[in-house]
């Protein structure tokens, strides 16, 4: 078999299924290994994610404490109630290596330097067995991604920039080479909040550490990694050397970059490695960060597309601080309606992937619909992947349009005032002509046509998000006022 013919036919596969939206939940996920090669135009891992990715991360409800058996019920909640409708990742967040938990990673280098993490032979992090039963005899995650895999779900997990410290110290040989730990481990390179890591020389054995340590992931099953530390500050060296080593690895995995604030000037370089990148630091629960993500959206805006996304971050909602205190105590979002759906709203137009944080089985059924709503997910997960643009901004009052797919257009009438207030879009700014379908997505309503502009009254802190379409009269819904996604 001619396996670059092979490749190529498998490529305009995936990118036909991302154009004309083949099964909506199928076509963010790839699991065929990719072969390693030449890339003519894209980056080929872009296809490992065409559309933002969707899902859910154990951090803002466990913070270093989640456990198998919670995982697995979040999961659960999942492919029940949120599969049908795209989301399919299920992340373990960070220092799952670790027995014991802090719940508050401000106080880490303080109650953990120094402690004994779980490892294989060669330094590679395992899971702690007290926490992850099923990775009992060297197992690993490979049990747990199996579970998922079998629910019809992605696996994926977080990971600290660099090599463990412990392995650095004890001269741990390097898993398929002659390199130990301390060649390949940085001494004078310390992540500021988190005791576990050195960080990765840009030598032959920091290469061989990362490749050993992907082949191991890989070969649990993996689908999305998380990792930290290397945006703010930004570690070049370090992202191109684990996008080698997934490269290397024979297996799709979707590499998220965190955390934020990204560096806009470095730009091009994230989006030809990484698959998504965050553009603020941690985001919680509170309307000075919501407010403060508008900015940032529009700073990267024209950067992105199918495969490469600027993550606005995770989605605080529902039950959250369970175990992880690093924002407060146990609580429920303490975001209003109209900010949820504000939130929604501006992820959707960005093209930003989704990546719930509250505790699934505890949803309710506002927040359920909120989070089924296929006409506004339909929005993010569009193919054609270009995030909106901001076209009108006033005393805060905003507009946003999004050009999707198939001609249409999304468009998000934003109030960031602390007063309800009308906002207007005009046909000249959003690049229309002409009479238009409009159609209400939140309420899966059609509204009567336009001509020339419309105008809707917005609460505080509130959107109204619609969808445009060239016509005479009526909205862009079917007769069930749902489309179902792109």
């Amino acid at each position: 078999m001619n396996l670059g013919r092979s490749f190529r036919l498998l490529s305009a596969v995936v990118l036909m299924a991302a154009v004309f939206g083949l099964g909506r939940v199928g076509y963010a996920q790839i699991s065929t290994p990719q072969p390693v090669g030449a890339v003519a135009e894209a980056p080929r891992f872009w296809q490992f994610a065409l559309v933002p990715p969707m899902g859910w991360n154990s951090y803002d409800t466990f913070g270093d404490s989640v456990t198998e058996a919670e995982t697995v019920a979040n999961a659960q909640f999942m492919k029940d109630h949120l599969l049908a409708h795209g989301w399919n990742y299920v992340v373990v967040d960070f220092r799952w290596y670790d027995p014991v938990a802090t719940y508050n990673d401000n106080d880490l280098t303080r109650q953990r330097l120094g402690a004994t993490l779980t490892a294989d032979q060669y330094g590679r992090m395992l899971p702690a067995t007290n926490r992850f039963p099923s990775a009992m005899n060297d197992q690993g995650f490979k049990p747990l991604a199996d579970k998922l895999h079998a629910m019809g779900l992605k696996f994926g997990f977080h990971m600290m920039r660099g090599i463990p410290r412990q392995a650095v110290y004890a001269h741990t040989p390097i898993e398929g080479g002659s390199f130990t730990a301390d060649e390949a481990g940085n001494t004078n390179n310390k992540c500021g909040w988190c005791p576990d890591m050195f960080g990765v020389r840009n030598n032959e054995a920091g290469q061989a550490w990362y490749d050993s340590m992907y082949r191991l992931y890989a070969s649990w099953g993996l689908d999305f990694v998380k990792v930290d530390d290397l945006s703010n500050p930004y570690h070049r060296d370090e992202i191109e050397m684990i996008r080698k080593a997934i490269d290397h690895c024979g297996r799709a995995i979707v590499l998220s970059t965190s955390a934020g604030p990204t560096d806009r000037r470095q730009g091009d370089h994230i989006q030809s490695h990484a698959n998504m990148w965050r553009v603020s630091g941690d985001f919680w629960d509170e309307w000075r960060k919501l407010n403060a993500q508008f900015e940032l959206l529009n700073q990267w805006q024209g950067v992105g597309g199918p495969g490469h996304f600027p993550d606005a971050d995770m989605i605080p909602f529902g039950h959250l601080s369970i175990r992880a205190w690093t924002n407060s105590r146990e609580h429920q979002t303490r975001f209003t309606h109209d900010e949820q759906r504000m939130l929604m709203s501006l992820w959707s137009l960005a093209s930003s992937p989704l990546m719930l944080g509250g505790n699934l089985p505890d949803t309710d059924d506002w927040t359920l619909a909120l989070l089924t709503n296929d006409e506004v997910l339909g929005i993010d997960q569009d193919p054609l992947g270009r995030a909106a643009k901001r076209v009108v901004q006033n005393a805060g009052l905003e507009v946003w349009v999004k050009d999707l797919k198939d001609g249409s257009k999304a468009v998000g009438l934003f109030n960031r005032s602390a007063a309800d207030a009308p906002v207007t879009v005009n046909w000249s700014d959003a690049g229309l002509t002409g009479a238009q379908r409009v159609r209400d997505v939140w309420e899966h309503r059609d509204l009567d046509g336009a001509t020339e502009q419309i105008t809707r009254p917005v609460p505080a802190h509130g959107v109204v998000l619609l969808r445009l379409a060239a016509g005479k009269r009526g909205g862009v819904g079917n007769e069930n006022g749902k489309r179902g996604g792109s």
